[in-house]
């Protein structure tokens, strides 16, 4: 094969036993799984929302944007499920920088071993804080050492048709998001959530073993062709085929960043708080469809906005917490979102109970 070995990583038992995570902090991780599974099964009527920044880089700005999000929940935790983006993996589509997992210092070299520590080290920080987290399901084969630490998995758009990761789905025991593939077929992207909800034989870790199948796989809409996937059209299309292949726990989650918030080809960030209320707005004459949309995914972080580091000198780069990937928006514009949806839901609620005693 064509390869150099580097270097021999440490076993991931030695990095989970330096790098622990309490006991009260896998009962509540515990407790996030059953509430997000309680949420697509339309037990709970909270909307998930799962907000952070684009790339979790650099632990400094991560653990302090956590910070703030703990204290907004405790503000709109009512009516929304909150779970924070701890995004340590990054899908290119040809090249680029992959992750902090993999390059935990942007201008040195990669360095599996250091980033391993690094990512699970800011994972295990802000679970601490009583968030639950959620990461996509990159490369399946390290997953050792996080896939314990998260609430709810996502499998990304250039993934979402590859064997590998429909498998690996089936056998999580967290709630996975499917996102649509580049190419935009819903179809093709409802055959992910079945594949995801089936059993399989495989190998794991030298075992021939059978997973279980996820019911709680589901899809996400992040748009597809420089175009949005979120109107009625396009929600009523996904809920034929799901009907068709009788998904269980039939569940959407609109993405409102990527192909869903492009303008004339160009990604407007800006745009993520008014495509959610859109949405919204759209189901108000649609309850069968209302009840598929349990949620959105909104790119966030401390300041608004991205940088390029590719040219940068390391004396130039932000690091307050300004996105290196994606453009995401600030923390003044996401708490006002947050707080502005959450009102939305419980005057709905109040005025729905109101109805129901009249």
């Amino acid at each position: 094969m064509s390869y150099s070995i580097l270097k021999k990583l440490p076993p991931v038992e030695e990095i989970i036993q330096k790098i622990p995570l309490s006991a009260s902090a896998y009962l509540q991780i515990e407790r996030d799984r059953k509430e997000i599974k309680a949420i697509l099964e339309g037990r709970d009527n909270r909307l998930l929302m799962i907000v952070g920044p684009c790339s979790a880089w650099p632990q400094k700005a991560v653990l302090e944007y956590a910070r703030r999000l703990v204290q907004l929940n405790e503000k709109v935790k009512h009516e929304l499920k909150l779970i924070m983006r701890v995004y340590i993996q990054k899908p290119r589509t040809t090249k680029g920088w992959t992750g902090p997992v993999n390059q935990p210092d942007l201008f040195a070299a990669p360095d599996i071993a250091a980033g391993i520590k690094y990512t699970r080290d800011m994972m295990v920080k802000v679970i601490e804080m009583g968030l639950p987290i959620a990461d996509e399901a990159l490369f399946t084969h390290n997953a050792k050492g996080f896939l314990e630490l998260l609430s709810w998995v996502a499998i990304g758009a250039r993934s979402s048709e590859d064997q590998e990761h429909r498998i690996f789905a089936s056998s999580l025991d967290c709630a996975v998001g499917l996102k649509n593939p580049t190419h935009g077929s819903l179809a093709v992207g409802v055959n992910s959530i079945v594949a995801s909800q089936h059993d399989h034989v495989a190998v794991f870790d030298g075992y021939e073993v059978q997973t279980h199948g996820n019911p709680h796989a589901h899809m996400v809409l992040r748009g597809s062709n420089n175009a949005p996937n979120y109107s009625i059209d396009h929600l009523k299309e996904v809920k034929h085929h799901m009907d068709i292949h009788q998904i269980a726990n039939p569940s959407i989650i609109v993405d409102v960043s990527h192909d869903n918030c492009l303008v004339d080809g160009k990604k407007n960030h800006q745009l993520q708080p008014a495509i959610a209320l859109k949405v919204l707005e759209s189901l108000k004459n649609h309850p069968d469809l209302k009840k598929l949309v349990k949620g959105f995914m909104v790119e966030s972080f401390i300041k608004e906005g991205n940088q390029k580091v590719d040219s940068m000198n390391p004396a130039e780069l932000d690091l307050g917490g300004l996105s290196v990937t994606d453009p995401c928006l600030s923390w003044e514009q996401t708490e006002s979102f947050l707080l502005r949806l959450a009102q939305m839901r419980s005057l709905e609620r109040n005025k729905v109970e109101m109805e129901a005693i009249l």
